[in-house]
């Protein structure tokens, strides 16, 4: 079967970017306990979870492997910080009211990444492309103009997120074994602050109502799951669609800003963000006419289309 054909495929690719859309709900439930404790139960939590599935589909070979690589490890955990600071970033926006602008951050951040392919690794734009950044850099400017000050929590996010992205695309690891890894690194640190907090009396886990309990464990699920389903999703979609459907992350973060958290959206910022999306649709064309192209070119040579790896 043709990976654009594959249900399977479009299903988990689809659920994964609704968790990441519909996250800020799970996280506004949580907004009463301090955005570092947080991010410290997910790196602890997701840790424990993705462990536990490793193990169960024998899998911490893998795992083994990477620790007994030094260099590997040293990006490893570069990655973990970049990652750290995105979630820390997203989580302290969420529960300060700034859903909205989060959602800006995950509009840009595939502009973002054209850009950094430029300078490290060297790729060349076409003139639609280039019309898409500049675009981009444009709404930038003017949202910036217009609020008095850069929008820097989609900046953050868009740049660590890209960061991150660049450093594990030049990686020999896979999504799975290498979360595992920066959560592993993380969780000394994590798990550290968690004891403080409980010395200090502040801790929430035990102290907190059961929902907050449970949402507190259930952070890590929602880390490792999306992760895993977009994993699977992307050795079975054409990169050009997995490409598309990452905007039903950043569209469900806007939506539950503005109708559900009342965030406003209007004047200046709305005109910022038809900037933005006239960006990505004309980067969005040219990628659906570079993957027709390439599928057309394989298919003369007899080959299978070409198809999404991670």
């Amino acid at each position: 079967m043709s990976a654009r054909l594959s249900g399977r495929g479009l299903a988990a690719g689809a659920a994964a970017f609704t968790i990441w859309g519909t996250l800020p709900i799970y996280l506004h439930e949580l907004r009463e306990v301090p955005a570092l404790q947080i991010i410290a139960h997910r790196i602890a939590w997701s840790c424990f979870f993705i462990l536990a599935f490793m193990l169960l589909r024998g899998q911490l070979g893998a795992l083994r492997g990477i620790l007994t690589r030094p260099a590997l490890l040293g990006r490893l955990v570069v990655t973990a910080l970049f990652i750290t600071i995105n979630w820390l970033v997203y989580v302290w926006a969420v529960n300060h009211g700034h859903i909205v602008e989060t959602s800006l951050g995950y509009y840009i951040n595939p502009l973002v990444n054209v850009v950094l392919g430029i300078y490290f690794l060297h790729e060349r734009l076409n003139r639609l492309q280039w019309t898409a950044v500049a675009l981009a850099a444009i709404a930038v400017l003017f949202l910036t103009f217009e609020a008095g000050r850069p929008p820097w929590i989609a900046l953050t996010l868009a740049m660590s997120f890209s960061l991150y992205g660049l450093l594990r695309k030049v990686m020999s690891v896979e999504a799975l074994p290498g979360l595992a890894t920066e959560t592993l690194v993380l969780l000394p640190v994590a798990a550290g602050y968690l004891i403080w907090c409980e010395h200090a009396g502040s801790g929430a886990l035990g102290h907190a109502n059961l929902e907050t309990n449970l949402l507190l464990v259930g952070a890590g699920l929602v880390t490792a799951l999306p992760l895993f389903l977009f994993a699977y999703a992307a050795r079975l979609l054409p990169y050009s669609t997995v490409g598309v459907l990452q905007y039903i992350g950043p569209s469900l973060q806007l939506l539950s800003g503005v109708l559900l958290y009342h965030e406003p959206f209007a004047g200046a910022r709305a005109v910022g963000f038809a900037l933005i999306w006239t960006a990505l649709f004309l980067y969005a064309v040219d990628g659906l006419r570079t993957a027709r192209l390439n599928n057309a070119g394989a298919r003369e040579k007899g080959a299978r289309p070409l198809t999404a790896t991670r």
